[in-house]
């Protein structure tokens, strides 16, 4: 029995992500080709006003809503993927993305069969071309992938184009696709949003074809762990039901457009029956983080983002006895260790003389913090308050970027300027 392919989950404690880093290039302002005419939005001031559509009493909410899904239901794809199960890379991947999330993934029975993995997720279209935007989850180490459109039974099958797996994006294309199939849904602006908005999600939750639900925007303000190295990134929130099987689908304005592309939801921890179904907090990426990374992903291949390649202990993080105790500020990061051959190491970047215990980038649950290490204190010029700070500035780069690092060392503030690369941290260890 199928089950649906969705990490649209994320446990009670949001767990803290690497360093990584892309450019949100400001030069892309891609736009879509050919879409349909937006749809009419609803007016701002809440309305209780009803109107006769043969014979059915409607508010203008309501009306809207309507409107809106029979103008971009056929722009609505979903998506179905096939992968080896037992000891490959791809099972190794899921089992490991249920750990970090919380949430049941599709995974065949450890019975030695031998047999597949499936799952579900949705997408839609963007362009004319037939370039399909989903979840980089969804197709994770996919061997094979398929596509229906909406209202129609006829699967195709569709091959991955390019991959943002730090920032859980993915765009796919289909193969064989009958002409005039294409009906690819308008892109918005996430920057002009406000909570209180209008908010539809449409996606295939549960694997239940064609599923609509309506809420608002509950806050533009939020940031979680997105993609594989799960660095906060700011998010839309919405109280719009989304469930595993809507990761990939489109979270649309009252005027037809999209916002955002559904991919988390927040369940409470330890609820049994809540653990993967929406508890009314759900998470979209930003439109605007779609359509500028769509020329890289359109381009092909894996969109790679820098890595400084130190550990650090957020001092913020750390009790205010023992900072006093090895006189260390109130916030900083303490750099605990350089990796030869990083970015950081480059740069000249110094770690702490002690050796510092393997660990996440905060460090925070170690016994002892090894000093002597330079204390990052601002990031092109801004003031470093937590570890996420570092994270969400270097998330805002490319590669072949230069990052300038305001450190203190031996009591006497420099800068630093590190020129960002593409950096794999032995063992894993980010």
């Amino acid at each position: 029995m199928n089950k649906n392919l969705s990490l649209l989950a994320l446990s009670g404690t949001l767990a803290l992500g690497a360093f990584a880093g892309f450019e949100l290039s400001e030069r892309s302002n891609a736009q879509v080709a050919n879409t349909p005419p937006a749809v009419t939005a609803q007016a701002a001031t809440p309305s209780t006003t009803t109107t006769s559509d043969s014979g059915r009493a409607r508010t203008e909410s309501e009306a809207n809503t309507v409107q809106v899904v029979k103008a971009r239901q056929d722009g609505l794809v979903y998506v179905s993927v096939t992968e080896s199960a037992g000891d490959s890379p791809q099972a190794q991947l899921r089992k490991q993305l249920q750990d970090q999330f919380g949430f049941s993934v599709p995974g065949a029975p450890d019975d030695g069969s031998g047999g597949v993995e499936q799952g579900t997720g949705s997408g839609f279209f963007v362009n004319s071309q037939g370039d399909i935007i989903t979840n980089n989850h969804v197709v994770e180490g996919a061997s094979e992938i398929t596509i229906r459109l909406h209202g129609n039974k006829q699967t195709y099958k569709a091959k991955v184009i390019g991959r943002a797996p730090d920032f859980d994006l993915a765009l796919i294309r289909a193969e064989g696709l009958p002409q005039g199939a294409i009906k690819p849904i308008p892109l918005g602006d996430s920057s002009q949003l406000d909570v209180g908005l209008k908010a539809i999600a449409m996606g295939a939750p549960f694997g239940l074809d064609f599923s609509v639900s309506e809420g608002i925007i509950s806050s533009v303000e939020r940031t979680v762990p997105v993609g594989t190295k799960e660095v906060e990134q700011p998010v839309i929130q919405t109280d719009a039901a989304i469930n595993p099987g809507n990761s990939g689908g489109p979270l649309l304005n009252s005027a037809g457009q999209v916002i955002g592309v559904n991919t988390q939801i927040l369940s409470p921890a330890g609820a049994v029956s809540g653990v993967g179904q929406n508890a009314g907090v759900g998470f979209a990426i930003p439109v605007n983080t779609v359509k500028r990374l769509l020329p890289q992903l359109q381009a092909g291949g894996v969109v790679k983002t820098p890595t400084l390649g130190i550990l650090f202990s957020d001092l913020s993080a750390l009790p205010q006895d023992e900072r006093q105790s090895l006189k260390l500020p109130a916030t900083g990061l303490l750099v605990q260790q350089v990796y030869p051959g990083s970015p950081a190491a480059q740069a000249g970047l110094k770690g702490s003389a002690q050796s510092a215990a393997q660990g996440s980038g905060r460090q925070s649950g170690q016994d002892q913090i090894a000093t002597g290490g330079d204390i990052i204190t601002a990031v092109d010029g801004q003031p470093v308050s937590e570890g996420d700070d570092l994270r969400r500035a270097v998330i805002d780069k490319k590669i072949g970027d230069t990052l300038r690092l305001t450190v203190q060392r031996n009591g006497q503030a420099r800068d630093v300027t590190v020129r960002l690369q593409a950096f794999n941290i032995p063992n894993s260890q980010q």
